[in-house]
């Protein structure tokens, strides 16, 4: 069977487990085939007369980035990452997140393999905007956010596995390096139905993986180049994980218990100016070309892209502090994760929050209040 076929035939299984949305799944099995039908081995492209010599030192570099996660990262030596499609479009894929008025807590959806998640994907944009605008018209905040990538958790490597895109490809050296270390975590761990667990350890070990790319193989330019950018980044993350707070206790608060939604409103409508313009103080101090990086993110933020960030920065600090308690050892950091997958969702959660990661106690979680924005995520 061809690749193609192959991954038809893969996909469309999942479609008939799933028997819910026949139009959906197959929007999915037919844009991930003329994905997969783009993609040639990395070598081909190196020899291509046609292809740019920008674009091969890009590929050549993700070969190195790619042996280094095997050699240093113990991440998985497989055909992923060893091919690359030119798409001819921005983006891999769109998501669409929503959540209510009065909630960081994301609408999901259920899938065969994935679980229940709190985003849903489209390899059309207008689509993916069509759904938007029938879940605000259910009443609920929506948003839509480009994807660069996203892994097929290494159920397709006997097909070929997941290749490099021309979405990511011209991303900076430190930026590529974590965006391939990312996905490639994807197919280490999966738990079905936690996208807050998931997401939250890829971006652990894009972080730690990525730091110790720039510390060891890339040059000064890259190493500068980088740290510019990750300052602002973590500026604007504080800034986005402040923000949450603040939503969360407005939402749990006891005018919100009353159902006083007028006053609650007008609390969220100055937590949001009170962002607004203190994310425009913080711009204020960037310069560059890369300065406007947010400004998309920050003009159409709302509950659900609050509630699908919290996805990839929550449990960030729990993973890499059981990075350093596992001694920067990657099979034993690996393997403490996988004990954590035998807890219950909320369990790991808490052991992960509370930095009992080790040896969770058997005590009964409890919930934070106004907690719930766990799946999806934003590219911020």
């Amino acid at each position: 069977m061809s690749k193609g076929r192959a991954a038809l035939a893969a996909v469309a299984a999942l479609a008939v487990a799933g028997c819910a949305d026949l139009g959906y799944y197959w929007q999915s099995a037919s844009g991930h085939l003329a994905l997969m039908r783009a993609a040639r081995p990395v070598p081909q492209w190196l020899q291509d007369p046609a292809a740019s010599d920008a674009l091969k030192a890009k590929l050549a570099l993700t070969q190195r980035i790619r042996r280094f996660a095997v050699a240093e990262l113990g991440l998985p030596d497989n055909p992923s990452y060893k091919a690359y499609a030119d798409l001819h479009r921005r983006a891999a894929i769109w998501n669409v997140v929503a959540a209510p008025a009065h909630s960081l807590t994301l609408k999901t959806w259920c899938f065969p393999v994935a679980g229940c998640v709190g985003y849903r994907g489209y390899y059309d944009e207008a689509a993916a905007r069509a759904e938007a605008a029938t879940l605000v018209a259910q009443g609920l905040e929506a948003a839509v956010y480009p994807v660069p990538a996203y892994s097929t958790l290494g159920w397709m490597n006997w097909a070929g596995g997941d290749p490099l895109l021309s979405t990511f490809i011209g991303y900076p050296e430190g930026e590529l390096a974590r965006i391939v270390f990312h996905e490639l975590a994807h197919q280490v761990l999966y738990v079905s139905g936690d996208t807050m667990f998931n997401e939250s350890f890829a971006t652990a070990v894009e972080r730690i993986g990525g730091a110790r790319w720039l510390q060891t193989q890339a040059g000064e330019a890259a190493r500068l180049e980088y740290a510019q950018f990750d300052s602002r980044r973590q500026q604007f993350r504080a800034l986005t994980a402040a923000t949450r707070r603040v939503l969360w206790d407005i939402y749990a608060s006891k005018e919100a218990q009353a159902g006083d939604w007028a006053t609650v409103d007008a609390q969220k409508k100055a937590a949001m100016e009170d962002f607004r313009q203190r994310y425009a103080a913080l711009r204020a101090g960037w310069s560059g070309p890369r300065q406007g990086a947010y400004d998309g993110w920050v003009a159409r933020a709302n509950n659900a892209l609050f509630g699908a960030q919290a996805a990839y920065d929550e449990l960030v600090p729990g993973f890499e502090a059981l990075f350093e308690r596992e001694g920067h050892d990657w099979p034993r950091f690996y393997a403490a994760v996988k004990r954590l997958t035998a807890l219950p969702k909320d369990e790991r959660t808490l052991a992960l929050r509370t930095g009992d990661a080790v040896a969770p106690s058997a005590r009964r979680p409890t919930e934070e209040p106004g907690r719930g924005g766990r799946q999806g995520g934003p590219g911020a």
